[in-house]
This record gives C-alpha cells, sequence and structure tokens, in this order.
C-alpha cells in the first residue's frame, strides 16, 4: 500500500528532486558546518540586495491607509484595473506596440504565468520546443498540463540558435516554442537577427501544420542587460508572441511571487486567449496575484535594483574563472555564467568544488551536460574568497 501514497510522475520528480535545490539544501548543511563565510554557495538565483527605495516608500504607503479605504481582498483574477493599465504602458513601450489592459493579466510570479499559458493553450500530447540548455523548471510547466518539452541544443559554448537542429524539431504535435532573453543559465541575448529568422521558420511551421504556433517570451531578466545590447521587442517579429516576466529580479521581491502575462495583440483573437487566461488563473487557484504586492508595484512599476552592482560582480566572478583557468563565455545579461567543465562529465568538477565548499549546479540540470551554472547574485566578497576552492578543484583535472 506505501508504493501507492502518490501519482507515479509526482513520485519519480520527488526521487529525481532538484539539482538546483538539492545544492542550495546541501549548502544550509555546510554553512552550519562551517560557518556561513567559509562557504561560497552559487547554486541558487535568489537576489540578495534589498528592494529600492520606492518598494520601502510604497510599503509605508500601504502601512499608512491599514484601517481606512486600504484592503486587502479579492479584486478582479486579472488584477487591479489601474495597475494592469499602468502595466500595459509600460510592456507597450518595450514592446513597441499599442498594447491595453485587456491585453494583460497579473500573475503569481513568472512560473505562474507560464504555467497558466501552458493551462491555457495544451493539449495532452502537444510539444514545447525550447532552445538548450534552459530553465530546468519547463519540463515540470509542459507536463503539468499533458504537454512534452522538446529541447533541442544550441551551438557549443556560444549558445547561438542552431536553426538546422530547430526545424528538425518541429512537428504536427508542436504548439509553442518559449524562449528566455537573457537566458538563464547562459546569460545570452539573443539578437535581431536570430529572432527573425526564428519568427520565419515559426511562421513556416505554421502553414506546414495548419496550427496555431505561440512564441513564449520568459523575460524575467529584462533589465539584467549589462552592455546595452537590444532586447528584441517579440511583438514586432512574430504574430502569436506572448511576454511573461515577473518582479523577482528588478525589484527584488522574489518572494513576493508578482508576474505577468501580456499577449500581442496581433494574435487573432487575443481577447478570447486573455479570456481563457484569467479563467486558468482562478481554477489553478491562484485567484489572483498577491494583493499587496499589486499596490506596491503600482508605486515602482519604474523602480529598480542598481545594476551597476550585478555588472561588477559580473566581472569579479570573469576574473575568479579566468584565473582558475576556466572556460566561459561572458553573460551578456541574467546574473549566470555557464561556464565549461575542465572534465567531460561536470558532476566530478562539482564534487570537487564541493569538497572546497564551493556550491555549483550540474550543467545537464539545464539540459546541457558539460557545464556548470554559477549564480553571482551574492557579494562580491563571496566571489573573492571563493577563488581558491575555484582554483583547487580546476588543478585536479590537469
Amino acid at each position: 500500500m506505501a508504493d501507492d501514497l502518490l501519482n507515479p510522475t509526482i513520485a519519480s520528480y520527488v526521487g529525481g528532486g532538484s539539482m538546483i535545490r538539492r545544492m542550495f539544501e546541501a549548502g544550509i548543511e555546510l554553512k552550519k558546518r562551517y560557518g556561513a563565510d567559509n562557504v561560497y554557495d552559487f547554486s541558487l538565483g535568489n537576489p540578495d540586495l534589498p528592494p529600492p527605495p520606492e518598494v520601502k516608500t510604497a510599503l509605508e504607503k500601504c502601512a499608512a491607509r491599514a484601517g481606512e479605504e486600504f484592503a486587502i481582498g479579492y479584486m478582479p483574477n486579472a488584477g487591479y484595473p489601474a495597475l494592469r493599465s499602468a502595466l500595459a504602458q509600460k510592456v507597450a513601450a518595450e514592446q513597441k506596440c499599442d498594447l491595453t489592459q485587456e491585453h494583460l493579466l497579473l500573475t503569481c510570479g513568472a512560473a505562474g504565468g507560464i504555467n497558466v499559458f501552458f493551462h491555457a493553450v495544451l493539449s495532452a500530447g502537444d510539444e514545447v520546443v525550447v532552445p538548450a540548455p534552459y530553465f530546468v523548471e519547463y519540463n515540470f510547466y509542459a507536463a503539468n498540463f499533458g504537454g512534452k518539452l522538446v529541447p533541442v541544443p544550441t551551438k557549443d559554448f556560444t549558445f547561438e540558435l542552431d536553426f538546422d537542429a530547430l526545424e528538425k524539431a518541429f512537428t504536427a504535435k508542436t504548439r509553442a516554442v518559449i524562449i528566455n532573453s537573457p537566458n538563464n543559465p547562459t546569460g545570452r541575448i539573443y539578437t535581431r537577427e536570430e529572432l527573425t529568422q526564428l519568427a520565419a521558420l515559426i511562421d513556416k511551421m505554421q502553414r506546414r501544420f495548419g496550427r496555431t504556433i505561440y512564441l513564449v517570451s520568459d523575460e524575467p531578466y529584462r533589465f539584467l542587460n549589462f552592455d546595452g545590447a537590444e532586447i528584441v521587442p517579440v511583438f514586432e517579429l512574430f504574430q502569436n508572441a506572448v511576454v511573461i516576466g515577473s518582479f523577482s529580479k528588478n525589484l527584488s521581491l522574489a518572494g513576493e511571487r508578482l508576474g505577468y502575462i501580456a499577449l500581442s495583440p496581433k494574435i487573432g483573437d487575443a481577447v478570447k486567449v486573455m479570456s481563457a487566461l484569467i479563467l486558468c488563473n482562478r481554477i489553478q487557484g491562484f485567484v489572483n496575484a498577491p494583493a499587496l504586492g499589486q499596490q506596491i508595484l503600482l508605486e515602482c512599476l519604474d523602480a529598480q535594483v542598481d545594476l551597476d552592482v550585478y555588472r561588477r560582480r559580473r566581472a569579479a566572478m570573469a576574473k575568479v574563472l579566468t584565473d582558475a583557468g576556466i572556460e566561459f563565455t561572458m553573460p551578456r545579461g541574467a546574473f549566470y555564467f555557464f561556464a565549461k567543465s575542465p572534465v567531460p562529465d561536470e558532476r566530478e568538477f562539482v564534487d570537487a568544488l564541493f569538497a572546497e565548499r564551493v556550491l555549483v549546479v550540474p550543467g545537464r540540470g539545464f539540459g546541457v551536460p558539460g557545464y556548470i551554472r554559477i549564480a553571482f547574485c551574492v557579494d562580491e566578497k563571496v566571489i573573492a574568497n571563493s577563488a581558491a576552492g575555484f582554483a583547487a578543484a580546476a588543478r585536479k583535472f590537469r
């Protein structure tokens, strides 16, 4: 009887676990044993910066109104109308198009948004194409609604899109392509040339298979753009485009779970699609995005943490890796390095780093073995103090 306690699929997930979370939890144990200052944890993309001052001001305003007209009850499932309208204007400016609140839904983080969207559009057996490496949870999000993630390798080391491989991945079951730019785990920002070619490919496949294929652009790292690269407005290039974003990184509000889905006005019946998204937001049990978070956000839409802090950390991490002789492509965005392991099975390198109390995540967790992911959203002191550990671990494989 003990074997039938769980859905077999979920039981397999529990057994496998998340490599990211396992490393994070192992780090907690190491810190208990050696002290937090002697453990260098690059496993979890958890922003450590305090929210910008505007967030504190917004919280104070909320507190001052408590007990008066202030309430934290239900609102329309799509979110407060004033916030939807203001956020639609912000997204319209980013996407260089006309957008109204009718095209936008507030969600419980970007993760909640992706799940809501997949619930609305995926049928059993539908496929979601994704360039690899990719954010590990995409696999679960698609499977939640009977979908199947179809990873497609990118070009080694540069992580440019491989269009020959992409074209072969499309089938009559393809329902969506999901991209993440700036990318977790590589930091790559896709170029206009790449996305123009991808738009042409999706259009070709829509005609070939006679069905809508969505382009889902997952953009929680949009503001983490270190070199001023163009973050291409996907609504400009793709007919059936969806942008999903959050405020976990730019406002350091990861725990508040604030995100959104924006639909391109070019989608044939965007009103019908939005109605389905609002329904799925409710029946999945989210009901609405956090009320207090929405009221904070209305005051802080144009605020963000200091990008230069992450820019300095990127430079510090690059120096540590270079000095250790570890190969990498400089990330142009997000706060990760996806560095080449000095040994083909990167798990051996991860273990060697762990022995030096340095925590990173194996690349196979993101669909590409032979690499490690390093989250540099930590204090510069942690990065500097990890240098000896990186160098010692790398020397073991020379």
